[in-house]
């Protein structure tokens, strides 16, 4: 390749390379797989050893990490959350192990698998977790302590009171919580998390820590950053060992090997059992367990030079697809799932694959009769990722023109690539509907779940939401897995939900791009549901938080006379329809607080509730517009911030006697 010519690819990857990683890691929302965009960085490095007078300080291959979010206060590492360099083939450890026996003699190896997830710092003091950390650039991360806390294996305080102890680790999402989270947003017709360690990454970097909670995240801890104190320590086999000592959640598996064979078998075992694993991982780490040694090696502008990580190639097959099934989403969407000969990928079984939209299809020009690849994505999603070949005679596929649930007319609408039954009574929508309803972020009916509606739907019981609430218990007690008691204890949590707040109705109610935040926006804003009902664009738009879609969406819903007789029998039935009391909202009204700490008796979701069920609002960081700092044990540095800024800190006892408890 000629200078011209390597300059005009290494400014093309650069600039390919910049916008993925802003995606991955500002955005946590990739276009490519992890494999793709390690490809094109080993093509850029290439280039650039090869072309060195074309070498840049900004160029992707000098970056570490993603930069610090603005929407956090920045933490500046003390010590450099380093990234590691990658090998692709076991040549390239080979390569590794010669570099660093021209320094040490007869080097150790620990082994690991690499967690795929975000990367954090944890930091305790006296041994208590008072700051947790993103990694960031490297040197500059973000503060997510309050998140971080939700993640019940991080211990508020160790089992040793050690001076000071920072630790790495790293953040993921279960596969269980990862297909949960799917499911859901599947359900509520949401955009679909793409790979457990993305999910991961955006709940970690919510500003409401509830969110946080809600995912399930967890995390194993890997390396001591630095440490004033405790035990002395000269391996990292030892550390490991003395962290899982303080009741850290250390990586689940860590082996020692004399020689670099040993260690390259070690990876392999990893990678066999890959598919196997309750969360994803994307490699293993081969680093020097000596302490002293990696001082002697130290590291480069970028990385250690005693640690490598070598990563896996995604598991790539090849079968045969055998049809297009298409289903009916809540919100009415058509979604088309491609079901292929059942083969074993990356540790199970399996047989169909989401194929988003109409849009995909015809970008892929995928097939009935087909020769298909498949992969996971994160290990975990089936995915197409071609078509090999066509069959003879096989003919571009074609998205329904009517519902194949009720046969209604479906359509396009120009800002979606989505098709769309609008027929308000399609029998897919409604059960789909019905389980939202009952859902425990909506009206939360305890014990009414999907296969308790389903068969409640396939013995007529029920259609409509209202139809909830005229159920007998005789007529519940015969369903499978029922009984008397089970049927009497599900007609009182229907019974209960008829009380809740107005914001789970509008919630429950399914109205497209109104989420809980939404329906609780717009109790604060009305009295009553018929104000809401009666409400205009102009008059939803004054809402802060609202936009043209969700107004347009709201009016639209409300205009319908389903909705009118919907309503009508929801509130025959007793359900509340009227907002919260304004005379409880004077409390805090125009009040911000921020929590911090763990309380005595209060959750963080209970506390928030209860600040803005009286007109208050929570923030998740401390500023001289913040009136109250509602602090508990372990309150770190909020506390300190606030203390600094003069802002009125509370106890719990001191919060619940503002309320007049």
């Amino acid at each position: 390749m000629d200078k011209d010519s390597a300059k005009k690819r290494i400014d093309e990857l650069r600039a390919s390379l910049l916008y993925h990683s802003k995606r991955y890691y500002d955005d946590d929302s990739p276009e490519i797989e992890d494999y793709e965009y390690d490809m094109m960085l080993r093509e850029l490095e290439t280039l650039e050893s090869e072309f060195s007078e074309f070498k840049s300080e900004s160029s992707p291959t000098a970056r570490v990490g993603g930069n610090a979010s603005k929407l956090f206060s920045p933490v500046e590492h003390r010590v450099k959350m380093e990234s590691l360099q990658d090998a692709f083939s076991f040549e390239e450890l080979k390569d590794f192990d010669k570099r660093v026996r021209e320094t040490v003699q007869n080097p150790v190896y620990s082994v690991e698998p690499k967690i795929d997830g975000l990367s954090v710092s944890l930091e305790y003091a006296g041994g208590t977790f008072v700051r947790g950390s993103t990694r960031g650039d490297g040197t500059t991360g973000e503060d997510v302590t309050d998140n971080l806390k939700t993640i019940k294996s991080i211990p508020a305080h160790l089992k040793e009171n050690i001076d000071f102890l920072e630790v790495r680790g790293e953040v993921y999402m279960p596969h269980k919580s990862f297909e949960k989270l799917v499911e859901h947003q599947e359900l509520n017709g949401e955009k679909i998390a793409k790979n457990p360690r993305n999910a991961a990454a955006g709940a970690l970097r919510q500003k409401n820590s509830a969110i946080t909670a809600s995912r399930e995240l967890d995390i194993f801890v890997f390396n001591i950053q630095q440490k004033s104190g405790g035990k002395e320590l000269d391996s990292h086999i030892k550390s490991l060992d003395y962290m899982k000592s303080l009741g850290l959640n250390v990586l689940p598996s860590y082996v020692k090997c004399e020689s670099i064979d040993g260690a390259i078998e070690e990876i392999e075992k990893i990678g066999q059992m890959r598919g196997r694993l309750p969360f994803d991982i994307d490699g293993a780490v081969i680093k020097v367990d000596n302490f002293n040694a990696r001082d002697i090696l130290g590291s480069t502008s970028k990385f250690p030079k005693w640690a490598i990580a070598y990563k896996y190639p995604p598991e790539e097959k090849e079968t045969t697809l055998t049809d297009i099934e298409v289903s009916v989403g809540r919100t009415g969407v058509l979604t088309p799932t491609a079901v292929f000969e059942p083969m074993l990928l990356a540790g199970s079984t399996v047989s169909r694959a989401v194929l988003h939209n109409e849009d995909y299809i015809k970008e892929k020009d995928i097939r009935i009769g087909d020769r298909i690849i498949v992969r996971k994505a994160g290990d975990i999603i089936p995915e197409i990722v071609s078509s090999v070949s066509h069959k003879d005679g096989a003919q571009p596929f074609e998205m329904p023109r009517v519902c194949p649930s009720c046969g209604q007319k479906v359509v396009r609408e120009a800002d979606e690539s989505a098709i769309r039954c609008l027929n308000p009574e399609c029998p897919a929508q409604l059960v789909r509907n019905l389980i939202h309803f009952a859902s425990r972020g909506a009206m939360d009916i305890e014990g009414l779940g999907e296969a308790v509606i389903m068969q409640l739907v396939d013995r007529g019981l029920i259609k409509l939401p209202s139809d909830i609430y005229d159920l007998k218990a005789e007529q519940i007690a015969d369903i499978e897995r029922m009984g008397e008691k089970s049927a009497q204890n599900l007609i009182n949590a229907i019974e209960k939900s008829k009380s809740n707040e107005l914001w789970r109705l509008i919630f429950g109610l399914g109205i497209r791009h109104i989420g809980e935040k939404a329906a609780k926006l717009m109790e604060n804003s009305f009295p009553d549901m018929d104000a809401i009902a009666e409400a205009s664009c102009d008059d939803l738009l004054k809402i802060d938080g609202f936009g043209q879609i969700m107004a347009d969406c709201v009016t639209e819903f409300f205009s319908s006379k389903g909705t009118a007789e919907l309503l009508s029998r929801l509130k025959d039935a007793g359900v509340n329809m009227r907002s919260k009391e304004k005379t409880a909202e004077s409390t805090f009204g125009g009040k911000t607080f921020v929590l911090t700490g763990t309380l005595p008796t209060l959750s963080r979701n209970e506390a928030t509730e209860m600040i803005e069920a009286r007109g208050g609002k929570v923030s998740s960081s401390v500023s001289k517009k913040t009136d109250y700092v509602l602090a508990g044990e372990a309150a770190g540095s909020k506390l300190l911030k606030a203390q600094t800024l003069g802002i009125e800190i509370i106890s719990e006892q001191r919060f619940r006697e503002m309320m007049g408890q």
